[in-house]
C-alpha cells in the first residue's frame, strides 16, 4: 500500500513467497528466466470484529472484483402540504476507491443540489464532505445530515420508521452474455423530523413529513464504463416504482417492463403502519402481498413524464382497488446523481470535491436524458383515503404499452 508503513511480518512473509515461488520456479520449469511473484495485501477493519462474513475475506474486501459494485442509501421527503421535496444518495464503490453522496431540495419551483465524492475509506465511513449519513438503530431510525457548504443548502433531519422493511424482488438483467445488473434492494416508509436551511432561511417541513428510504447493493453501471467488443445496443428499460404514505397503511409498486410489454419483474404490497416498538424486521412480518397490479398513465405530451395514473392492485382480501395519482411536480434524480452528466455515480473527483447547481422545475429540458429519470409527488387516492407519496419513472427507449418511440423522443399522441 502506497506510503504505509511495511511491518515486519509483512516484509518476511514477502520475500518468504518470492524465494519459495522462485524456487519452485527453477526446478519445475528452468526455461522461465524470471520467478513469479506473489504478494499478500489483507485488509481488516473493525467491522471484522463482528459476526457478519461471507466468505473468508476480510469485510473490506468485496465478492467481485466487478468496478460497477455498489452500496447505496437513498432517501426521499415531502412536507404533508405537498410543497417541500428532498432526496439523498450515498454510496461505497469499492473497487473504484470513491465514496459520492448529493442532498437535493425543491421548494418554490426550484431544485437545489449539492454533491460531494472522494477517497472511500475502508472502514466504509457514511461520510463524505458535508454530507453524513448516521444509523441510530437499524432498519428503525437514521440520520441525514448536511453540514455548512458553500451551496448554502444545510439540513439536520432523521427518519422514523412507519412500516417493516421489506426486501424488492432481485434485480437482475441480462444483455446478451453479460450480467449488466444483479441489485438487491430494501424499502422502508417512514416520517422526516428536523430542519432543512437555504441560504440562511429555514425551509419548513412541517408536522407529519413523510418519506421513503431503501438500501440497494450489488452490480449496476456506475462511473465509466469498460469499454466492450460487443455491437452497439439502443438502451431500453421501463421502471415504476410507487411507494405511497396513507394514515393507516402504506402502498407499494415496483415493475420493469421490456419493450412489448412483458412483465420481468412486479411487486405490490399493502403494509400496515406499525404499532410502537413492533419489528422492522425478522421471519413474521404482517403486509399483504397483492396478487397483481395494472397501470394506466397519460404522459405529458412531448415528455416522458406522467401527467396523470391510475393503478389498480387485486387484493386476495378486499379485491379490486384503484388508486388514482394526482402530480404536484417533478424532482429530476440528477439533483442525487443519477444520470447526473458531471456528478454521476461513481464518477471520479479525486480525494475531495464538492459543487452544486441550482434549476428551476420550467427549466429542465424534457429530451435532455440526464433529466428523464424523476420522482414525481403525487396526491393518493384510495376507497376514500387521501394520501401522499411518489410515482418514479424511468423510460429509455420503445414502450408498445404506453405509445413510446425511440429513445428519449417524447411522448407523441396518435
Amino acid at each position: 500500500m502506497r506510503g504505509a508503513p511495511f511491518r515486519p511480518e509483512a516484509r518476511f512473509w514477502f520475500h518468504f513467497c518470492q524465494r519459495f515461488v522462485a524456487h519452485g520456479t527453477e526446478e519445475r520449469s528452468s526455461g522461465l528466466r524470471h520467478p513469479t511473484l506473489v504478494q499478500f495485501y489483507v485488509v481488516l477493519t473493525p467491522y471484522d470484529d463482528f459476526p457478519i462474513h461471507q466468505t473468508a475475506d476480510p469485510v473490506a474486501h468485496p465478492s467481485s472484483a466487478d468496478p460497477n459494485h455498489y452500496d447505496r442509501y437513498f432517501f426521499n421527503g415531502f412536507s404533508r402540504n405537498g410543497e417541500i421535496f428532498f432526496g439523498g444518495a450515498m454510496a461505497h464503490y469499492p473497487n473504484r476507491g470513491i465514496i459520492d453522496a448529493a442532498f437535493s431540495l425543491v421548494v418554490d419551483g426550484v431544485q437545489h443540489s449539492v454533491f460531494a465524492s472522494g477517497s472511500m475509506p475502508l472502514d466504509r465511513a457514511t461520510e463524505i464532505g458535508p454530507i453524513r449519513v448516521q444509523v441510530i438503530q437499524p432498519l428503525r431510525q437514521i440520520r441525514l445530515s448536511v453540514a455548512a457548504n458553500d451551496q448554502g443548502l444545510e439540513a439536520n433531519l432523521v427518519f422514523d420508521a412507519r412500516t417493516v422493511a421489506i426486501e424488492e424482488p432481485r434485480n437482475t438483467m441480462i444483455s446478451g452474455t453479460r450480467r449488466v445488473m444483479d441489485v438487491t434492494r430494501l424499502t422502508q416508509w417512514g416520517s422526516w423530523e428536523g430542519t432543512i436551511r437555504l441560504a440562511g432561511q429555514d425551509v419548513p417541513l412541517g408536522a407529519g413529513a413523510r418519506g421513503i428510504r431503501d438500501r440497494s447493493w450489488g452490480q449496476r453501471g456506475v462511473g465509466v464504463q469498460a469499454p466492450t467488443n460487443f455491437p452497439p445496443a439502443a438502451p431500453q428499460v421501463f421502471w415504476l416504482w410507487a411507494p405511497l404514505h396513507f394514515d393507516q397503511f402504506c402502498t407499494h409498486l415496483a415493475l420493469f417492463e421490456r419493450a412489448d410489454g412483458e412483465r420481468w419483474l412486479e411487486q405490490a404490497l399493502i403494509l400496515p403502519v406499525l404499532d410502537t416498538d413492533a419489528a422492522t424486521w425478522g421471519p413474521d412480518l404482517e403486509y399483504e402481498r397483492l396478487q397483481g397490479v395494472d397501470y394506466e398513465l397519460d404522459w405529458t405530451p412531448g415528455t416522458r413524464v406522467a401527467r396523470a395514473a391510475t393503478l389498480t392492485m387485486q387484493s386476495a382480501v378486499n379485491g379490486r382497488s384503484k388508486i388514482e395519482l394526482e402530480p404536484l411536480f417533478t424532482f429530476r434524480m440528477r439533483g442525487i446523481g443519477y444520470g447526473h452528466p458531471v456528478w454521476g455515480h461513481g464518477s471520479v473527483h479525486g480525494p475531495l470535491a464538492v459543487g452544486g447547481e441550482s434549476i428551476r422545475l420550467d427549466d429542465f429540458d424534457p429530451q435532455d436524458p440526464t433529466a428523464l429519470h424523476v420522482e414525481t409527488l403525487c396526491r393518493a387516492h384510495m376507497d376514500g383515503e387521501e394520501g401522499i407519496g411518489v410515482l418514479e419513472q424511468i423510460a429509455f427507449g420503445d414502450h408498445e404499452p404506453t405509445g413510446l418511440h425511440g429513445v428519449f423522443d417524447g411522448y407523441r399522441a396518435t
